[in-house]
């Protein structure tokens, strides 16, 4: 079973609040660019990419948790990450039922993730190779 198989049995498993509110976060990152890959990581998380790792998805009993590999780093203009706060690399934004997901936001805060590990790679590549890091954030 690959990567996306794996993530939608996952999805499928969670019968309340927490399965609608993952299959629509997957939604939103799968969305905000076509090159972002599934992985299945960590004995069974969701992990989408690209050039690097965006974000990991988890379900707990009373949340869905998105943690974001480098979102210390990332621009957060609407205050959407609410946990992991005090670390050095990771934030997490924390949905709990009923809440209401900020399409828009979460779409920029994964573009900005693409953005940051573009830019890591290109300062890690050698001179001649390095590609040219452009967005636009809708």
């Amino acid at each position: 079973m690959n990567p996306s198989e794996r993530i939608d049995r996952l999805i499928e498993g969670l019968k309340d609040w927490r399965g609608k509110t993952l299959a629509h976060i997957r939604k939103i990152i799968l969305e905000a660019d076509s090159e972002i890959i599934e992985e299945w990581k960590w004995m069974g998380s969701p992990v989408w990419s690209h050039d690097g790792m965006i974000a990991v998805g988890n379900a707990h009993k009373d949340k869905v948790k998105l943690t974001f590999a480098h979102g210390a780093s990332l621009p957060d203009p609407d205050r959407l990450f609410n946990a992991a706060l005090g670390g050095n690399a990771w934030r997490a934004i924390d949905f709990f039922a009923g809440d209401k997901i900020n399409d828009r936001a979460l779409r920029n805060v994964v573009l900005a993730a693409i953005d940051y590990n573009q830019i890591k790679l290109k300062r890690k590549a050698p001179l001649g190779t390095r590609k040219k890091v452009h967005r636009n954030k809708k």
